[in-house]
């Protein structure tokens, strides 16, 4: 039997494996005549409205990710009550003429029509194109890429670093510039969503849903993450590579930990946390393997990237501990401070949980990659202010866990894991900074680097609120709020190079991204150094995919 055949056999196996699960409790009669009434839906021409993306890219297997939604904007997405079967394929060329895998999945109300193909057995560190037909509508075409196998030489991973992407803060023209560049993948290190209005002020264009009107149900979840993908830059950015995504806390709700939150008990948060992480995984390109179960999801991952680097996937979330100190002053960026908060420095609390703590130290120590790059959502260098009464501490982020911190730095230093490289977001600022065994103290020694990338539109602090942080932090190399953006960055054999991309806030839909600074880490020379355009290598952007 020819490859090509068994994979047509295989295909049609496995597809009704998968109907005789929808239809197993009907009698046999009954099965026939419905299978092929649904069998013969026809799918409205914009089925496909909300596009198609890739991500959780391994050593030769990718996840392929699409939802049937012609009516994006409304509860169950326009769909009819019934599982319709899906058709996928894999192909060398954009057309979809050069097939090397294809196959059929069904899906249902119960997912939202959304479908996770998980492809695996391609070539390592090879570039693919995807779709979908779906009611004999044909989806747009997606650029995918594999990662390289574990002992492959890789002279170079080019990745985009972002975050924050508010809708209603400013136009999504980074992403359009992402489509457009040469990479191997994107990182998106949270708030992919925002779950509530922006304020007046800061409102820059229409949201296509009444958010202010929406409820914390899982409806409400969908289409808000729906409103979002009808934005035409994201969807490209999606279908022109593929995504590694980690999640913080507007996908659910502001400020939260791992199972509180404000204005909820104990009880009807977790409710409500479930239905948000199942939103957020019916509408992301994320592998099976990290969907939740029972409301919980098994998040944080590895990512290898041949012989050249390793991504760890942290989930910063779902097993943080509360914030300490009520009484809290009020930030002007909606976050808390702390102020002479004792019970911050408690050694219990944990940003990541205990297990995770363990499982990161471990697979440091363990590593033999050239880069480890540890994918979290927010900035782990010090980012407080000084005052002459004490410091004020950001109480949502690692300031207000300095023992966890702490205990990071050492599982980095004492078994001497070199060239770590901490990549983060969440606080709408560029910054580039060093990594020391005791944060803040410029007596110890660096032992890691880090770079934080702006929000694509959220804003940011005021550079006089910017400039006193830098001041109070010197390890804060490089540190602007005033610009939107996200960073650009080359890894190769020797160094890493950040070009922090940006345009001045807020974002329009003609805004030009430039080089605001351009920052390298040298292999075994921990700590970002700054870099002068002259020396900087540019990759020119390539033309985005036809989609």
């Amino acid at each position: 039997m020819h490859r090509r055949d068994f994979l047509r056999q295989a295909n049609w196996l496995a597809a009704s494996m998968a109907w005789q699960q929808v239809f197993a409790r009907e009698p046999a009669r009954a099965v026939q005549a419905t299978r092929a009434a649904w069998l013969a839906w026809q799918a409205p021409p914009e089925v496909f409205a909300l596009g198609v993306a890739s991500g959780d890219p391994g050593p030769g297997s990718v996840v392929l990710w699409t939802r049937l939604a012609p009516k994006p904007l409304q509860p169950e997405g326009g769909m009819p009550d019934h599982p319709v079967a899906v058709t996928w394929f894999v192909s060398r060329d954009e057309r979809g003429l050069d097939v090397v895998q294809s196959g059929e999945v069904v899906t249902d109300t119960a997912r939202a029509h959304s479908v996770h193909v998980e492809v695996k057995g391609l070539a390592g560190a090879a570039t693919y194109h995807y779709g979908f037909v779906a009611g004999g509508v044909r989806s747009p075409v997606g650029r995918t890429r594999t990662a390289p196998m574990p002992q492959q030489e890789v002279p170079r991973l080019r990745l985009a670093l972002a975050s924050c992407q508010h809708y209603e803060q400013g136009a999504y023209t980074a992403h359009r510039d992402i489509a457009r560049q040469d990479l191997d993948v994107v990182v998106f290190v949270g708030d992919y969503i925002y779950e509530g209005p922006a304020h007046h002020r800061r409102r820059r264009r229409a949201h296509p849903i009444d958010v202010e009107a929406l409820e914390f149900s899982l409806p409400a979840y969908r289409m808000h993450h729906a409103s979002y993908k009808l934005d035409p830059d994201l969807r490209a950015s999606h279908a022109a590579h593929p995504w590694l995504m980690v999640w913080d806390d507007h996908e659910v709700f502001n400020d939260y930990d791992g199972q509180s939150a404000e204005d909820w008990t104990p009880e009807q948060f977790l409710q409500v946390r479930a239905r948000a992480y199942q939103a957020y995984f019916e509408h992301t390109p994320l592998s099976p393997t990290r969907a939740p179960v029972a409301g919980h999801s098994p998040f944080h991952a590895l990512r290898p990237w041949g012989r050249l680097a390793t991504f760890w996937l942290l989930d910063t979330r779902q097993f943080r501990a509360p914030q300490p100190c009520h009484d809290v002053v009020h930030a002007p960026y909606r976050g808390r401070l702390l102020w002479r908060c004792d019970a911050a420095q408690t050694a219990a609390r944990s940003l990541l949980g205990s297990a995770q703590e363990h499982w990161l130290a471990d697979t440091l120590a363990t590593s033999q990659s050239a880069w480890r790059l540890i994918v979290q959502t927010t900035q782990l260098s010090p980012g407080g202010f000084g005052t002459p009464w004490g410091p004020l501490a950001y109480a949502d982020g690692w300031d207000a866990f300095p023992q966890a911190r702490e205990r990071l730095m050492r599982a980095i230093a004492e078994p001497r894991v070199p060239d770590v490289v901490v990549l983060g977001g969440d606080v709408h600022r560029h910054v580039a900074a060093n990594l020391r065994l005791r944060p803040g103290d410029v007596a110890s020694p660096i032992v890691a680097s880090e770079f934080v990338t702006s929000s694509i539109s959220s804003q940011g602090l005021s550079e006089l609120l910017t400039a006193w942080m830098k001041r109070s932090n010197p390890d804060m190399l490089h540190a602007r709020s005033d610009e939107r953006g996200y960073a650009l960055i080359d890894v190769d054999p020797q160094r890493v190079l950040c070009e922090f991309r940006a345009t001045p806030h807020p974002v329009r839909a003609d805004s030009i991204f430039h080089a605001q600074a351009r920052y390298e880490v040298r292999r075994g020379v921990p700590g970002p150094q700054r870099v002068l355009a002259a020396h900087a290598v540019n990759v020119p952007a390539s033309e985005p995919p036809a989609t």
